[in-house]
């Protein structure tokens, strides 16, 4: 099981503390999913990945509460941040509530949502971390890969998809971005699209970073600097595998133009 880093573990006690203050006897059970329950954090980068379980679907008010929680959370803590959603029992492994909402904060900002990412419950019920609960929670509910499969094939194909194009549309800005901003759309695109990968291809969720080294050993040769690129931003180190941020933004471009038809294949061989 993956330990919490000891700054994760801080910025949680002092949320939770905030929570059961000002919102008493309403948290029930926190999990930790994400790169974290992966055993992948990267300090600086990844985010806490959060599932709480409350005793009762949240109100309007109870949201106001939570905006100054996290407000204030955010003010102390630059890294990591905090990212998860908040439900009843009863939500845990449904895709959808039909008519109920549930509370998602996200980017800094908390918002209501009916579906569910199906990946948050396939990681919870293998590999999610207990922060609050019983000692040995159960989770009596199935995740079929069939909507794993659905769910990351339509993401790559839309997300993903109009994503890459609007990066080709705006190339010549692209090229005039600061270096960070190509950092950070190398990094999320290369490695986010590998995570699809690996999925379509193993059945099973991977962080970026294990993606990214998957992919190493399964795509040709000529797309590895653009994968050891995006690895070595995600690391957090400077050795750079192109001359220039033109080369490097074609390269990704070029690459995820690759992958999106190639997993498609995937997709479509395996269904």
């Amino acid at each position: 099981m993956s330990e919490i880093p000891t700054l994760v573990q801080k910025v949680l006690d002092d949320y939770i503390a905030l929570v059961n203050d000002r919102l008493p006897n309403t948290l029930e059970e926190v999990y930790l999913q994400g790169s974290i329950a992966l055993g992948a954090y990267v300090e600086n980068s990844s985010d806490i990945d959060f599932i709480v379980i409350t005793n009762r679907r949240l109100l309007e008010a109870d949201a106001v509460v939570l905006t100054e929680i996290h407000s204030k959370i955010a003010s102390q803590y630059k890294h990591p941040e905090l990212d998860g959603v908040y439900v009843v029992r009863g939500d845990i492994g449904r895709l959808n509530l039909d008519d109920d909402q549930y509370l998602n904060y996200n980017s800094g900002k908390l918002s209501c949502s009916s579906n569910f990412d199906p990946i948050i419950w396939w990681i919870l019920k293998m590999k999610g971390l207990k922060v609050v609960g019983s000692e040995q929670p159960s989770f009596d509910f199935d995740i079929h890969s069939k909507h794993l499969l659905s769910y990351v094939n339509e993401n790559m194909n839309s997300y993903w998809a109009q994503r890459v194009q609007k990066m080709e549309i705006s190339i010549t800005e692209s090229y005039k971005l600061p270096a960070e901003e190509i950092d950070y759309e190398i990094e999320w695109t290369v490695l986010g699209l590998l995570r699809q990968f690996y999925t379509l291809k193993e059945h099973d969720i991977i962080s970026k970073m294990g993606a990214g080294e998957y992919a190493l050993l399964h795509l040709p040769n000529e797309w590895h600097p653009i994968i050891e690129e995006a690895i070595n931003i995600r690391k957090g180190e400077k050795e750079n595998m192109f001359t220039s941020h033109k080369e490097r933004i074609d390269a990704t471009i070029r690459f995820s133009k690759y992958i999106i038809p190639y997993c498609n294949q995937v997709y479509t061989k395996k269904g």
